[in-house]
């Protein structure tokens, strides 16, 4: 797709609006002529990772320009994100996530991988690793952090000791909806899994202060129990209401919003550097003052800015961590091979989890 400005001229609101609409007319007869020139060069013999990495590479070239310099960060993750659909499209996926069907595990799995997937819910994200490293999935899908919360434990400390790697990531904005077949007047119990319904106390004190609350394994089965209990009402997303037939009460009945869960894709696929990539390492590190900071110095040397940072217990050796770090940059970039050797030197283990674009989710 080639980059072109339009004119900019005074013209009337309505003018305006008419103008737009045919930009936008012309931008998805673009997008799908580019889906169907991606799917004809995979027919043709040309491989899914060359396609991506042209895509990618062009892209780069065509907003490379300085005059594209406010708009590049904002379209380069825009045209990432259109590739993998196509790729994921041409490449149908079996992949593994904490279910059951219609959880927010599933709908990250969806927004990532599209819907042209064999899904594989599975009950704990034990089982969605254990899963991956058996190849009965490609991929698998688990939480890693959410904004209020915190870190999912269960997925680091499975992290902490398997040999799988992480090859991409999704932000999914996390939207609590209040779902039953009963008028909000009539409503006297409440279904969720304990984090959605902390996550909705205050809504809940305010407008249903007398509502029992009932804690259930996920949120899709708290809808399938509030379509069967009159008075009952669930916590739970969009797409888990439609499919057992419930009405939807209220939306985006969390307390704070801009809440977003960051889920990690697993798997053998490594990625190659996007230009907007993270890396996560794990590191292990002596049980000595001033260990840390010693070993954050590594960094800073090679200006690289570090976007998360975990301490987790070390199994079987009380009071010692192993740190999950994370930064900006992929493993082959010099500066990340250079800290990376040089961290070496100031630890008992360092690992590579892997090195994958950075997703930014559009805020809705």
């Amino acid at each position: 797709m080639c980059a072109k400005k339009v004119e900019s001229k005074r013209l009337s609101p309505a003018a305006s609006q008419r103008a737009l609409c045919k930009e936008t007319t012309e931008l998805v007869r673009s997008l799908i002529r580019h889906y169907h020139a991606f799917e004809a060069a995979s027919k043709n013999g040309v491989t899914l990772d060359n396609l991506v990495q042209t895509v990618h590479d062009t892209a780069r070239k065509s907003l490379s320009a300085k005059k594209y310099t406010a708009i590049r960060d904002h379209l380069l993750p825009l045209v990432r994100e259109l590739t993998q659909l196509e790729y994921n499209e041409q490449h149908p996926a079996s992949v593994a996530f904490l279910g059951p069907l219609y959880s927010y595990s599933h709908l990250a799995t969806s927004q990532y991988f599209g819907s042209n997937i064999t899904p594989h819910p599975v009950p704990t994200i034990s089982n969605v690793f254990e899963t991956v490293l058996k190849q009965e999935a490609d991929f698998g899908v688990v939480p890693i952090e959410n904004s209020t919360d915190g870190r999912i434990v269960d997925t680091l400390n499975v992290l902490a000791r398997s040999p799988v790697s992480i090859c991409g990531e999704i932000n999914l904005p996390i939207h609590h909806t209040l779902l039953s077949l009963s008028p909000l007047t009539d409503i006297r119990e409440i279904y969720s899994k304990p984090q959605a319904l902390s996550q909705c106390r205050e809504w809940i004190a305010k407008h249903l202060p007398n509502a029992t609350l009932v804690d259930t394994p996920s949120t899709t089965v708290a809808a399938e129990l509030a379509s069967q209990t009159p008075g009952a009402a669930a916590i739970a997303s969009v797409l888990a209401g439609e499919h057992y037939g419930l009405n939807t009460l209220a939306s985006k009945i969390e307390d704070r919003q801009g809440n977003v869960t960051r889920f990690a894709v697993i798997g053998d696929h490594r990625p190659t550097p996007s230009g907007s990539d993270k890396t996560t390492l794990i590191v292990e590190l002596a049980h000595a003052p001033g260990a840390l900071a010693d070993a954050m110095l590594a960094f800073k040397k090679q200006s690289l800015n570090l976007t998360w940072i975990e301490s987790f217990p070390k199994p079987n050796h009380p009071s010692e961590y192993v740190f999950f770090i994370e930064l900006e940059g992929h493993r082959e970039d010099p500066t990340v091979q250079t800290a990376i050797s040089n961290l070496e030197r100031k630890t008992q283990r360092i690992s590579v989890l892997g090195s994958f674009p950075i997703h930014r989710p559009n805020s809705r």
